[in-house]
């Protein structure tokens, strides 16, 4: 049996599990919001078109307003200063798009200090327990903050001195990004940097170090409470957007279950 014939069997009986990891795209997902003078995103919003009436009699369409940062999204490595030059959204390989993933699960510690920062420390302490991180793969970093997305003030939680949402430190941020061989960060919050990384050193190191370093990130997933430590397959494609920054992604996610 051929190799893709086989794949094909497996989704299909249930040996391999495919779980969406894509946050539902509706005028009520969280965006995120920037002080002044700042430009910000716009929410996203469908504008009827025709819908079986006069407009047009058998079909019902829409117009899609949106950011490319909106929602579940991916981040091209020109979206941040450092990484200017690098590729934009329709740049990116297609082969980078299919890799494999683990998932580094602080969920507790998230849940008793909303501004906690994954360290390297962490990353080495998972390492000795479960394997080096995959090359040319996801590091997908869960906090349990999907359980929030469904308002926007609970998913952005923010206060008078800014948002407070778990992130990466700064020195984490710049080791992943160009000492470990994955391709990308993925996140459970609005974007891949802590709430508070407007005061790091650099700010947003994530965003600086990641895509300077010409690699990618997913925002806003969820489910990855349903995925294995090791051994997921992410599909992440972003729309080819000539010149784009980033863009609205459906983040899948195969898993190998034993037979169906």
């Amino acid at each position: 049996m051929s190799v893709l014939r086989s794949f094909v069997d497996s989704v299909r009986n249930g040996a391999i599990e495919v779980v969406d990891l894509t946050a539902p795209l509706s005028e009520e997902t969280p965006i995120l919001q920037l002080p002044e003078p700042f430009g910000n995103t716009i929410r996203f919003r469908l504008e009827e078109i025709s819908r079986y009436d006069d407009r047009g009699p058998g079909w019902y369409w829409n117009d899609i307003h949106t950011g490319e940062h909106t929602g579940t999204h991916f981040d091209a490595p020109i979206h941040w200063a450092t990484g200017r030059d690098g590729q934009d959204v329709s740049q990116v390989p297609v082969a980078s798009l299919i890799a494999p993933a683990v998932v580094l699960d602080f969920t507790a510690e998230a849940g008793k200090d909303p501004d906690f920062l994954l360290q390297i420390d962490h990353v080495k302490e998972w390492e000795r327990a479960n394997g080096p991180l995959p090359e040319g793969g996801w590091l997908l970093y869960r906090t349990g903050w999907d359980s929030r997305s469904g308002d926007q003030d609970t998913f952005l939680n923010a206060d008078e001195t800014g948002s407070h949402t778990p992130g990466v430190s700064a020195e984490c941020a710049r080791w992943l990004a160009e000492q470990t061989p994955i391709i990308g960060l993925g996140v459970e919050t609005v974007g891949t940097d802590a709430g508070a990384a407007h005061s790091f050193d650099p700010a947003f190191p994530c965003h600086a170090f990641f895509l300077g370093a010409g690699k990618y990130g997913l925002t806003q997933l969820r489910n990855l409470d349903r995925l294995p430590v090791t051994g997921a397959v992410v599909v992440a494609p972003p729309l080819p957007i000539l010149g784009g920054s980033g863009s609205p992604v459906r983040v899948l996610a195969l898993v190998e279950r034993g037979e169906g």
